[in-house]
């Protein structure tokens, strides 16, 4: 049996206590919050229940829903999650991923296929805004992707974007089905409380300290101080930024936040039916409003809206360039052995529920 302590107490700790706790671990899970889960914790404002931004489940395996849904029953949308972009200067909202059926009810339809045409490929495509263009050539680029990206990190160029391995929702252009992952599992709680009731459930046999600050980290010794009296451990799971376990030792990361506003509308519902939320990829200072009702299906006249401002004043979005992925992989590896660091934050990747779920599966199945 292993002395195991758990900093943090989001999905990524909670998931970490599931698996390590029916090992026979003597776990201790530390969080600095008055609750568990983080951004996925369930609160509500003005009898509507909401998360900090939407916090969907998506995953392509089915081991991983129904993980899950053991402990917390799951709604599955098998018809997936569908999104909107607003484009001003068409006075149009239109499906994001872009859809190649939609290019036809665009003004500019003759440019834009046209460039298709002569588009070469990412392949060799040297940052994000290339990436981009020679997918879908620079009218649709500069329509839906270059103000909103620039407005998400706060940077004048998406050519500073140079370490991208991913392409948002998974394609650049999209045909069939127009939901934004219409290959992958998606889904989300039917507890009017969220994932509540599994972050209790996963962390009962652990011992579990709220409102607990660690003051100070010692990692290559494996030890931490709370209240000021060091504590050791024979493993250590960070859900934290490594910057903050090995105290700046490489400089700090950057960071993406948010603000979120709440907006209550005297109309029962305020999207369409298959519609989860909206971009804006204009010159509105936010960039995405989600219908909370979507996601909990809560049954009241009225509805709630979250708006999302970005901010400088939280640590929500890792940021995709070289040189912080590189400053990233630095603190990675000047970690002792028995420390692992997961979760969005803890793997500065932009990691969603069914991501993190997968990753504590994978991580924790044999320790």
């Amino acid at each position: 049996m292993a002395r195991i302590l758990i900093i943090g107490g989001g999905f990524a700790g909670c998931i970490a206590a599931d698996m390590l706790c029916p090992k026979g671990h003597d776990v201790t899970l530390v969080e600095q919050a008055p609750f568990l889960g983080g951004g996925c914790k369930t609160f509500t404002y003005g009898g509507h229940p909401y998360t900090l931004g939407p916090r969907h489940f998506l995953t392509r395996r089915e081991e991983v829903f129904e993980f899950l849904n053991r402990k917390c029953p799951m709604r599955r949308y098998d018809a997936g999650h569908e999104f909107l972009t607003y484009i001003e200067r068409d006075q149009q909202f239109y499906h994001f991923p872009i859809h190649r059926d939609e290019i036809d009810e665009m003004p500019d339809r003759d440019k834009i296929l046209a460039e298709l045409a002569e588009c070469p490929g990412a392949d060799k495509a040297r940052n994000l805004e290339e990436y981009w263009v020679f997918s879908v050539g620079p009218t649709l680029y500069d329509k839906f992707v270059d103000g909103y990206s620039r407005k998400m990190w706060g940077i004048e160029s998406n050519t500073e974007i140079v370490d991208f391995g991913f392409t948002p929702k998974g394609v650049a252009l999209k045909t069939g089905p127009k939901a934004a992952w219409s290959e992958a599992i998606s889904g989300f709680p039917y507890a009017l409380n969220g994932y509540d009731d599994y972050f209790t459930a996963a962390t009962v046999d652990a011992k579990v300290h709220l409102n607990t600050t660690i003051e100070d980290f010692d990692i290559a010794n494996y030890r931490v101080k709370i209240a000021g009296e060091w504590h050791t451990y024979d493993l250590i799971v960070s859900t934290l930024s490594p910057e903050i376990i090995l105290k700046d030792a490489f400089g700090p990361l950057r960071w993406a936040g948010r603000d979120f506003l709440k907006i209550v509308l005297p109309v029962k519902e305020a999207l369409p039916p298959e519609i989860f939320f909206l971009y804006y990829a204009n010159a509105e200072p936010f960039t995405r409003i989600v219908e909370y009702k979507k996601f909990y299906h809560y049954d009241a006249p009225t509805t709630l809206l979250g708006i999302e401002i970005p901010s400088k004043k939280n640590k929500l979005y890792p940021f995709p360039m070289k040189e912080d992925q590189d400053r990233h992989r630095q603190y990675i590896e000047a970690l002792p052995e028995r420390v692992f660091s997961v979760g969005r934050s803890g793997t500065y990747r932009y990691l969603d529920v069914g991501n993190i779920i997968e990753q504590g599966m994978d991580v924790f199945r044999d320790v």
